[in-house]
């Protein structure tokens, strides 16, 4: 008689990553927001690692914001497919705000 051996699924990542979606690509910025300064942009496949995510300004019916592992910049998760859970940010440091115009008519 044959053992059943332990259920087998697929490996889950230890670290969190995501892929880019977009076909334009995804804008890395300074802070989980569009008034925020663009850092830098992400191609149509490229692979991150996510350090975390927040619930911050609304783009296209989506609030959630990731932090990218590597470097401390933002994007928003309607351009990035997740792979493995990404953790809500604990104690994250997002900065002094940026001193533009759009920024502080933003503000309120």
């Amino acid at each position: 008689m044959l053992a059943a051996g332990p259920a087998q699924s697929a490996p889950v990542p230890a670290r969190p990553s995501g892929t880019v979606v977009s076909v334009s690509g995804v804008n890395e910025r300074h802070f989980p927001s569009t008034d925020s300064s663009v850092r830098s942009t992400l191609l149509r496949g490229v692979k991150v690692g996510l350090r975390c995510k927040v619930r911050a300004q609304n783009i296209g019916g989506n609030n959630v914001w990731y932090l990218l592992r590597d470097r401390a910049t933002w994007v928003n998760s309607t351009y990035i497919t997740p792979a493995g859970a990404v953790p809500l940010c604990k104690d994250v440091n997002r900065g002094v705000p940026e001193n533009a115009p759009k920024t502080r008519a933003a503000m309120g």
